[in-house]
């Protein structure tokens, strides 16, 4: 059997998620159903993360083994004229026997984009957070480097999958400006659940005056969801980059 790494892209409005569920259209079951046809077997594939209901990948990696011979070059192709214009197969390697596309991410960055502007505008409905108040990104910055470092992350993940440890590793924090769009990057070996969204919807609470920036270090001691902010929305949230070993990007 073949293991095959797909990178591929996808506008999550019209899902539920990545994770394949029973009674809900998910990434993961469109792509699967779409690669069973073209190597004319059952496929099951492995994401590099369980992205939310509504949220976006500019870059996602994911793997599954088949017995087909298909060359790699033709698999993007074929693939993609069975799935709809939302998912996009960039392009498929093959990948060693223990390649395993969440197992083997090193760190992963996403970027959540925050439309602010008195006015919303029409063309990222769905695509960033429309939040009419204006908001200082440098005292956004000031929160977010706050979260830069080894830290017990409790306080800002929502109650959903289980997992052995809170504490995460973020590499950087960035928030910059152009015109009326912000965005917001940060890099982490790995990421809890809703943790990104809450991690932004605090520093838009520091923005707007509900705490200082400086006491993002006490809400992170703390480990109590109440204290920090809250978790924004979905359609604003985008995987946007990814690390692995092995050349699948």
């Amino acid at each position: 059997m073949r293991n095959i790494a797909l990178k591929l892209m996808y506008v999550g409005t019209a899902y539920h998620g990545w994770q394949v569920q029973k009674n809900a259209v998910t990434v993961a079951e469109t792509l699967e159903h779409s690669l069973a046809s073209v190597v004319g077997h059952p496929v099951k594939c492995t994401g590099a993360g369980r992205t939310d209901a509504g949220v976006h990948a500019e870059t996602y990696i994911a793997n599954f083994r088949t017995s087909s011979r298909i060359p790699c070059d033709r698999i993007p192709l074929a693939v993609n004229t069975r799935l709809p214009d939302d998912i996009v197969v960039v392009k498929a390697t093959e990948v060693s026997d223990g390649f395993n596309a969440i197992g083997s991410c090193l760190k992963k960055e996403y970027t959540y984009r925050i439309y602010n502007s008195h006015i919303r505008n029409a063309f990222y409905v769905n695509r960033a957070w429309f939040y009419p108040k204006h908001l200082d990104e440098t005292v956004m910055q000031r929160a977010a480097s706050h979260f830069v470092g080894t830290h017990d992350f409790a306080a800002v993940r929502s109650v959903g999958t289980e997992t052995r440890t809170t504490v995460r590793t973020v590499h950087y924090f960035n928030i910059s400006r152009s015109g009326e769009l912000i965005e917001c990057r940060v890099c982490a070996d790995g990421f809890l659940y809703n943790m990104v969204r809450a991690m932004v919807g605090t520093c838009v609470y520091a923005a707007d005056g509900k705490f200082s920036p400086d006491d993002v270090p006490a809400i992170l001691e703390g480990r109590n969801r109440t204290a920090a902010g809250p978790t924004v929305p979905a359609g604003g949230l985008y995987m946007t980059k990814l690390w692995y070993q092995e050349d699948v990007l």
